[in-house]
């Protein structure tokens, strides 16, 4: 073996394109580094950015090309350093690790590309966002400043104001005071000039030759003297009211810089479910944020209508409550019954389910009743009892036929309910009738009971009722079976007895109006 292909003991030198050691060219060229043989702990990302270190685990090797890696030194090698200093490790093909790798990074490349592109959005957003907060806070600093300066402006008008009447009414006590003056003087002038005159007559002759003239001038005087006041006719003060404590307390707190403005398109609101003609609609209003949360202040432009969807086209307009916390109360009072549209706007936007259609129904009135609104000819018979429904339908107990009727509001049958028998939900001689919301109750007089249904003729059970008894000249209390409980002033109870009571009814404060 000549020198030239003994074993390298110290080749620490680097590769060359085609992977070859060089170590051969470095001794031929008389490099002088010093290579000596170190272990095989190498870092592997450097080893792979850096081929020249992981020369260091292998020093005993030909010009061979590293096609092997050693998966447990984590580093490139050559098939003689394999079958040495490798050769209990695990060993692999270069070709397929640098396969394998490449198809990682790729991997991790585009997963990198992908972030980036998502930090360059996030920081666009960022950059965004800043650029937004400073158009707001000059814009809110535009409004303050304007809110303040017109304040100061209204506030200096105000001063002007307050200034020109205290000097008005300083100039009308002066004048008037100057006149009482004036007039004071004159007098005291004229008194005076009297006096004088009256100080230099000496002589009887001259006594007498003034007659009646002098002191009667003088007397004249002196009453007009007494008709004048000696004290100022007007206070000196001059007073202003200013209440400034409560002045300072609403500026202390006035205007809110807030991170989130109200959203009127998420707003809600809320109302009673039936309407009424010239009764009181009340309709609750909450102002939420565009996070959905609700906006806890007040001061917001809240109004609404409630418009008449028939030919009159007829608009109410709603009364505002500001609760100073977000929520607003609305009052309407609808002035004709039938379709209306109801149209709730905050700031100028309109409110979630807004508009919406309103069906407003009849009030009906029965304390002022004279005329005959309504002739109804519905069985042979005679009708007994009649009651009617909110919904303006009229329900007519027919006792001849054992059923009851159900008319429109111009008298037009629209359906029976009941048949004749002793059923649930059946009837003999059906008498008084009563209906409460969507529930009514049948005197079935030929059953000798009190039946509860719904308005739709569905049967429901019994309930605590109290009766009038007609043939027994009573009015008795029944419980939910329709066992007796009580009589109230029966015909041998005390001075209020009854003969034949026909109706009653309760009023809201639980008294009995009883037709005897």
């Amino acid at each position: 073996m000549s020198s030239d292909e003994q074993p390298c003991k110290k080749h620490r030198t680097g590769l060359n394109i085609s992977g070859q050691c060089l170590h051969k060219e470095m001794e031929k060229s008389g490099s002088k580094q010093n290579m000596e043989i170190a272990g095989c702990e190498v870092n592997a990302l450097s080893s792979m950015l850096n081929p020249t270190e992981h020369l260091k685990s292998q020093p005993h090797h030909e010009t061979e090309e590293l096609k092997f890696f050693c998966e447990t030194c984590q580093l490139l090698t050559c098939i003689n350093c394999t079958l040495d200093l490798h050769k209990d490790h695990r060993i692999a093909d270069m070709c397929n690790i640098a396969k394998v790798n490449r198809e990682a990074i790729r991997e991790e490349l585009v997963c990198a590309q992908e972030v980036t592109s998502k930090l360059t959005r996030a920081i666009d957003a960022n950059d965004k966002m800043a650029e937004q907060v400073e158009t707001s806070r000059e814009n809110v600093t535009l409004i303050i400043t304007q809110a303040f300066e017109q304040l100061h402006q209204t506030i200096e008008e105000r001063k002007k104001t307050l200034l020109s009447d205290m000097e008005a009414l300083a100039l009308s006590k002066t004048t008037a005071q100057t006149l009482h003056k004036k007039q004071l003087m004159k007098m005291q002038d004229e008194i005076g000039h009297y006096t004088e005159m009256i100080s230099h007559i000496h002589t009887d002759h001259e006594m007498a030759a003034l007659g009646d003239l002098l002191p009667t001038e003088l007397k004249a005087i002196l009453k007009k003297v007494e008709n004048v006041s000696f004290t100022p006719n007007q206070s000196s003060d001059i007073h202003v009211s200013l209440s400034t404590n409560s002045l300072i307390q609403e500026l202390s707190i006035f205007g809110r810089v807030m991170d989130s403005a109200p959203f009127p398109s998420q707003s809600t609101w809320s109302s009673e479910s039936v309407v009424k003609v010239k009764g009181i609609y009340c309709v609750k209003v909450e102002s939420m944020t565009s996070k959905g949360e609700r906006y806890p202040y007040g001061g917001l432009q809240v109004k609404a209508e409630l418009r008449s969807k028939s030919h009159d086209g007829a608009v109410v307009p709603g009364e505002v409550e500001d609760h100073g916390d977000g929520t607003y109360t609305i009052t309407l009072t609808p002035q004709t019954a039938g379709p209306h549209q109801l149209l709730i706007t905050m700031d100028g936007q309109r409110i979630q389910n807004s508009p919406c259609d309103l069906d407003v129904r009849r009030h009906r009135q029965y304390n002022n009743l004279c005329n005959p609104e309504l002739v109804i000819k519905c069985c042979s018979g005679g009708p007994l009892g009649i009651a009617i429904h909110d919904s303006g339908e009229i329900y007519v107990t027919c006792s001849y036929h054992d059923r009851i009727i159900v008319l429109d509001q111009a008298g037009q049958r629209k359906r029976t309910i009941g048949s004749q028998g002793n059923g649930d939900g059946q009837f003999d001689s059906p008498h008084g009738i009563f209906i409460t919301g969507d529930v009514m109750y049948v005197a079935d007089k030929g059953n000798h009971r009190i039946q509860k249904l719904t308005t739709g003729g569905q049967f429901m059970q019994k309930d605590r009722l109290i009766v009038s008894d007609t043939c027994n000249d009573r009015v008795v209390m029944l419980d939910q079976a329709g066992t007796w409980l009580l009589t109230i002033n029966g015909k041998v109870t005390g001075s209020h007895h009854f003969q034949r009571p026909q109706v009653l009814a309760l009023d809201p404060q639980g008294n009995i109006h009883i037709a005897n």
